[in-house]
């Protein structure tokens, strides 16, 4: 179940009971059971707090929204510092393809929230965007903007 993935790594706090595996959320604050996209979603969050240095308590992780009058869920929702979502985080487990209908799913979590930045992820594969409101396109970026950076939007 623990694969390699393309993120730095992450000093996470795994546990075992039985045969399953569990992880700490440094988000949620709680243990979770390590399944594949869990394990991506621990490095991302990890990723953006030392790497890139996002607040911690600015990160919500599972964060429940209405889409369409039902609810939804997004993996990783980043606020700034004027408390205003400014991120979203869709991830995949490793052997799920991050593809359109990825991109579709994000993008209606962002009619809710309207956010600068996506990033879909499955760990291996990293896709990020940033909302360009005036073009009404996508702009694609390398990677995710340091978090001084993302608060000014």
């Amino acid at each position: 179940m623990i694969k390699p993935i393309a993120l730095p790594k992450a000093n996470l706090h795994l546990s075992k009971k039985g045969d399953s595996i569990f992880v700490w959320c440094v988000a949620r604050k709680k243990t979770l059971l390590l399944t594949p996209e869990e394990w991506v979603r621990q490095h991302v969050i990890h990723y953006l707090v030392n790497d890139k240095s996002f607040p911690l308590g600015l990160i919500i992780s599972e964060h429940s929204i209405k889409v369409n009058k039902l609810a939804r869920r997004c993996d990783i929702v980043v606020f700034g510092t004027d408390q205003k979502p400014k991120l979203i985080v869709e991830c995949k487990a490793p052997e799920v393809a991050i593809n359109h209908k990825v991109l579709h799913q994000i993008s209606q979590y962002n009619f809710n929230l309207n956010v600068d930045y996506l990033f879909l992820t499955n760990g291996l594969t990293h896709v990020i965007c940033k909302v360009n409101r005036t073009e009404n396109t996508l702009e694609y970026l390398e990677e995710i903007p340091h978090f001084s950076i993302l608060n000014l939007q």
